[in-house]
């Protein structure tokens, strides 16, 4: 499943709960993350090196468009909840990044616009260090790992294991889009068929 890392399926039950009520509140109309969840809950979500915030806004882009789905949600949080215990050893980092921190929305890495923008995101996801305002996986970050048929889970894995080389990730990248523009075209050049 997409929890197998997590200690027991108790915690993925908790997750999913949770994940619910955020749905819930949002669909009636409740767009205060601060009143979603209790004391022990936010403790728990803690644990994981989660927010209510994230959460929330998870839950609010499943209701606007559609996704990410509970699925992509978990293996996202996953990977936070991994980071946070085996690199963080279970401690806030205490930073919080500025929005301004971030590459801007036009900045390119070998011809790539958007990959120095998500990078950070994802770096900053991992290490709990999103600004409010931000999140990873947003829109404009589902739209750019589709182009490049990335999945937003598989992108922050691997920012996590070549955290220590961006032009490794940047060179990774680029592959994943020169095959897909590799396969487009494939498909584009073959001849159609008579379906009578």
């Amino acid at each position: 499943m997409f929890l197998q890392t997590m200690k027991n399926t108790d915690q993925e039950k908790k997750l999913l709960a949770l994940w619910q009520r955020a749905v819930t509140e949002y669909e009636k109309g409740n767009r205060d993350a601060g009143t979603y969840f209790n004391r022990a809950e936010l403790d728990f979500l803690a644990s994981l090196g989660m927010s209510a915030g994230e959460v929330y806004d998870y839950a609010e882009d499943h209701v606007a468009y559609g996704e990410p789905d509970f699925a992509t949600f978990a293996r996202i949080h996953e990977l936070r909840r991994r980071y946070f215990h085996e690199v963080q050893q279970g401690r806030p980092s205490g930073a919080v990044m500025s929005p301004s921190d971030f590459p801007a929305p036009d900045a390119e890495a070998a011809g790539i616009p958007w990959l120095p923008r998500i990078i950070d995101k994802a770096r900053a996801k991992l290490r709990g260090e999103l600004p409010p305002d931000l999140m990873y996986s947003c829109p404009a970050d589902r739209r750019f790992l589709k182009r490049h048929d990335i999945h937003p889970a598989e992108f922050l894995r691997k920012v996590w294991e070549m955290e220590n080389d961006r032009n490794k990730l940047v060179e990774w990248v680029a592959r994943r889009r020169n095959a897909r523009l590799r396969h487009s075209e494939r498909t584009s050049q073959q001849p159609l068929r008579n379906s009578a």
